[in-house]
């Protein structure tokens, strides 16, 4: 074969990459058209059996030199850079992700922004039980210059014969207790009947995790004005929690701060297992502040500091934990609440621990 016949097949090897490279751009871009098809009719984006389909289609008309291994393999990559392509572009479409919005949203909340630097810190008791209760709470954390109080007023329990709650009285009791020491409430309402009523005593609404995929909920919360913290759900992905953000804002309400608080793995040295790796992910896929629950990710006491620390760390604007003035009689989730006590300790070690990392940097 002489050099010029080399050339002229080579020249024809490029006109045929061209023509490859124009046709995968063309099927690319009816693959988007089906994509938004799909998310309006709110249908999956992979389906097996299409897949299987074009397969054997390839399959019945191959007529070689390419084995039909080969084939299977050169169009699944094709196929599987289409899918990606479509999670590209619904990240893109999403009013939370990081590439709608590039800057982060900072939140204040009692005269404290959230997410513009420095960790924010949320404590109160599980549950408020009592005025003298929550009052107790309230004082040791408005003593600390501290800006939020926590406590739950309705309470979504694993059994129907536990404690849930005190309901408005409830909400009532913290809100006292709250203007006494300028704090602001933050509590959750576990369903849209209640949010209207609640709004007079609530400062930042809490959805549970329990409820991350309570969709009137979530459209609920999306069309008042106050700040929302909402919990990733027990078994839910990162994709799942994002979307559930997505329900608030594509409602109108921007004020959203996510909060890992563990998920349910098969592991039980701890309630559930934080994933402190979500905070990161979180913090580069949106633009939302982003909280870690040490009390309900590990459900032991022992273990509220280090994991506090980790939160920080690694870039969590916030950090959640449970208060009481004596746990032991506390009516939900004694073993993993602190002492005021305990608390002073537990605030002085953080402090410290911040100090010395800022040293550090």
């Amino acid at each position: 074969m002489s050099n010029l016949d080399l050339e002229q097949l080579r020249e024809k090897v490029d006109a045929v990459n061209l023509q490859i490279l124009s046709l995968i751009n063309e099927r690319a871009s009816i693959v988007q058209d089906i994509g938004q098809l799909k998310e309006k009719q709110g249908m999956e984006k992979f389906d097996p059996m299409r897949e299987r389909h074009m397969l054997d289609l390839l399959k019945e008309n191959n007529s070689g030199p390419l084995d039909q291994k080969t084939v299977d393999h050169i169009f699944k990559e094709i196929f599987k850079s289409a899918l990606d392509m479509q999670e590209e572009d619904h990240r893109k479409a999403l009013l939370v992700s990081r590439k709608k919005k590039a800057e982060d949203t900072i939140i204040t909340i009692n005269g404290e922004k959230i997410g513009e630097g420095g960790p924010s810190f949320i404590f109160g008791p599980c549950a408020v039980e009592s005025q003298e209760q929550v009052s107790k709470v309230a004082e040791a954390i408005g003593g600390k210059g501290l800006r939020m109080i926590r406590g739950g007023a309705y309470k979504p329990r694993t059994s129907p014969y536990d404690f849930q709650g005190l309901g408005l009285d409830g909400l009532k009791m913290l809100k006292k207790a709250a203007d006494e020491n300028n704090l602001a409430v933050v509590s959750e309402i576990v369903t849209p009947h209640h949010l209207e009523a609640a709004l007079d005593y609530v400062d930042v609404v809490q959805v549970g995790a329990r409820n991350m995929q309570n969709f009137e909920l979530l459209k609920a919360v999306g069309s008042i004005n106050k700040p929302v913290l909402l919990k990733r759900g027990l078994s839910a992905t990162i994709d799942e929690f994002i979307n559930a953000a997505e329900y608030i804002i594509a409602n109108g309400n921007s004020q959203i701060i996510l909060c890992e608080r563990g998920i349910r793995t098969y592991e039980k040295a701890t309630r559930n297992t934080l994933d402190i790796s979500a905070v990161p992910i979180l913090k580069q896929e949106t633009h939302l502040p982003v909280f870690v629950d040490v009390t309900h990710s590990t459900g032991r006491r022992d273990l509220l500091l280090p994991t506090a620390k980790a939160a920080i760390a690694i870039g969590a604007d916030g950090v959640m934990a449970e208060v009481h003035p004596d746990p032991a009689v506390a009516l939900s989730d004694a073993q993993q609440q602190m002492s005021i006590p305990q608390f002073d300790e537990y605030y002085d070690a953080l402090m410290k621990f911040m100090k010395q990392y800022e040293l550090k940097a």
